[in-house]
């Protein structure tokens, strides 16, 4: 009586009501989280099998273009990506190969097809096909015949060819080290994440307008390819902005990636630059461009 009296059983339940809604919204949130953890686990999925069908396509290619030319037949034994700890697990098996002969292991970067030097050819003999296919890789063997592989370096050194006790892989061509800005540029997303290692510890992101299509009607052709280079000149020049400061403290590279027609409008302000197909929204697009880029694909010899 008194509660109905001072309104109190309206605002119970009102507040019934609403606990009654939050646990709904609580109920969607979770259900939404689960069809996202989902779809990660379906792209992660779809993208081994992708890279099994591409490596499988890649030696169909090969035996293909064999054949057209009568050449003798020579496989990968194997091809793989290999990223994050699984590359690093790769590569420290690798560098705990050990030799008493001090020249029993040779290591040589081999940049294109046309740059094979003459050790890796003296030793690879006819299999050197191999690795002019597998250009620009970074090549190992020894000399027992027991380890033979091409790595495709994210970040290639320069020429080099040597026997050694060791193979000589540092991790700067496969992996990030130190302090690094890593974006991602496309005609109307950017996306900067500055990382230690492999840990981003700062991001900036942002997309502008830029017409895609001209539509019926309205501007002309003309007016319209106008404004839309126009469009891309404004979002360009944020980037620009944004890549001249990445952040408080100094980075010791740039890298800079994402579509092939913008790269050259922004490559003064890169260390190293490259392609990538790499979409949606910008955080989600720079974490794709981030781990395709710092992919290895390991051919064994």
């Amino acid at each position: 009586m008194i509660d109905r009296l001072l309104g109190r059983a309206e605002l119970k339940e009102r507040i019934e009501e609403l606990e009654e809604a939050n646990h709904h919204l609580e109920r969607r949130a979770e259900a939404e989280e689960e069809r996202r953890s989902e779809a990660v686990a379906d792209r992660q999925r779809a993208e081994e099998r992708v890279n099994r069908l591409e490596h499988r396509i890649e030696s169909l290619e090969a035996r293909l273009e064999r054949v057209d030319g009568d050449d003798e037949s020579f496989e990968f034994r194997r091809v793989s990506d290999a990223r994050g700890p699984r590359l690093a697990d790769a590569l420290g098996r690798f560098r705990a190969v050990e030799s008493a002969d001090p020249e029993g292991l040779l290591t040589a970067f081999v940049p294109d097809a046309d740059a094979v030097p003459e050790r890796v050819a003296s030793w690879f003999g006819d299999r050197t096909e191999l690795v002019r296919r597998a250009a620009p890789a970074v090549v190992i063997a020894d000399d027992t015949g027991a380890v033979s592989a091409a790595l495709t370096p994210p970040m290639p050194p320069e020429p080099f060819d040597r026997w050694s006790d060791r193979f000589r892989l540092e991790e700067s061509w496969f992996r990030p080290t130190g302090r690094v800005a890593f974006a991602l540029v496309r005609s109307d997303t950017f996306a900067l994440g500055v990382y230690e290692g492999d840990e981003r510890v700062a991001f900036e992101g942002f997309t502008s307008e830029v017409k895609e299509a001209h539509s019926k009607g309205g501007f002309s052709q003309g007016r319209f390819e106008r404004r839309r280079e126009g469009q891309i000149d404004d979002h360009l020049k944020k980037v620009t902005a944004a890549l001249t400061d990445p952040g408080d403290e100094p980075v010791d590279q740039t890298i800079v990636v994402g579509e092939r027609s913008v790269l050259g409008d922004v490559r003064a302000h890169a260390d190293v630059t490259d392609v990538s197909d790499a979409t949606g929204k910008p955080r989600a697009a720079l974490d794709d461009a981030f781990r395709d880029f710092w992919t290895t694909r390991i051919r064994a010899l």
